[in-house]
């Protein structure tokens, strides 16, 4: 009998995961192009590295502008200045794209840094260091998976299922502009994510009121990506990044996203939930197998187009995708 109850038993398993795998796939996939999101990543490389007053970087604000505007967003140009690592003003320029401003409910904040470090500080030979990141998966890859969202959003207004949500897309500046790594002045506190300290200073919270919550995506293209549970999400927005994790599992993306804890990083969704009270994930390549917890070209000119696989850009869509839906 024990014999026996042992088939039974493995005949069970086999069933129960031929139901569940039957299940994921008569899942009704969210619309993404991992092609469109692609070539969104090829267009910001061509206009060179993103560093703030450069011409690389006027040249891509305008298209992000464009963009936006073309997929019937309200465009709102955030300016501003701010403190940079050595102490000097620093000029901002938020971009932000308002989608369905007229729905009902709060609105839905999706974010990305569009800037390009202007030191590669992570290279090993010295000389290199001062050279700028080109910064297709550091700041390119979120980009353009948003981008491509707006454009679903824009496709889908006419389909009931569609989400109904105000939904606000931030290309925020200066992500990158914090302390290098060779600078040997007294170090500033809260050189990073300048862009976003801005943002969140100019809200009010009457406006912070009217966000549900928020998704940042930074480093979201590369073949191999993983996206741990970081800290500063899970103690500040638990339930929203539960939320994700579960579109990622249901649509059998849990290679990308894992279940492990990851460590607290100082990103844009810090001073979103610090400063605004607006519950903020960030869906960040990261792992704690290496040293850095980064990849080997993070800040190098290794940052390049080779870095992006389209796979992984269709994963992070359909799954932010698919959030926002529910």
């Amino acid at each position: 009998m024990r014999y026996i109850n042992k088939i039974v038993c493995a005949l069970a398993c086999v069933a129960c995961v031929a139901c569940t795998s039957q299940k994921r796939s008569q899942i009704e996939r969210p619309a993404f192009s991992s092609d469109s999101a692609y070539a969104y990543v090829e267009k910001q490389m061509s206009f060179g590295p993103r560093v703030p007053n450069g011409q690389g970087h006027t040249d891509c604000a305008l298209y992000l502008i464009q963009q936006l505007r073309s997929f019937g967003a309200e465009v709102e140009l955030q300016k501003g200045m701010m403190t940079d690592y050595s102490g000097r003003p620093q000029q901002v320029m938020n971009i932000i794209g308002h989608l369905r401003p007229d729905s009902k409910g709060k609105t839905i904040l999706l974010c990305a840094h569009y800037d390009t470090r202007p030191w590669c500080d992570e290279e090993e030979e010295y000389d290199r260091r001062f050279l700028n990141v080109p910064g297709a998966n550091d700041g390119a890859s979120g980009v353009a998976v948003l981008l491509e969202v707006a454009r679903q959003i824009a496709l889908a207004d006419s389909v009931a299922n569609a989400t109904a949500s105000p939904v606000d897309i931030i290309f925020f500046d200066c992500e990158d502009m914090g302390t290098p790594s060779f600078f040997t002045g007294a170090e500033r506190e809260n050189t990073w994510c300048l862009g976003s300290q801005l943002w969140a200073s100019l809200l009010t919270p009457s406006i912070a009121h009217q966000y549900q919550y928020g998704i940042l995506l930074d480093m979201v293209g590369a073949p191999d990506a993983m996206f741990m549970r970081e800290a500063y999400s899970v103690y500040y927005a638990d339930n929203y990044l539960e939320q994700v994790w579960r579109s990622a599992s249901d649509l059998g993306y849990g290679k990308f996203f894992s279940n492990q804890q990851g460590f607290p990083i100082t990103d844009d969704h810090y001073y979103i939930n610090t400063l605004t009270g607006i519950p903020c994930i960030d869906i960040i390549h990261h792992n704690t197998v290496s040293g850095a917890g980064f990849p080997a070209w993070w800040h190098t000119r290794n940052d390049d187009i080779t870095n992006i696989s389209r796979t992984t850009l269709q994963a992070v869509g359909e799954v932010v995708m698919a959030t926002i839906a529910k």
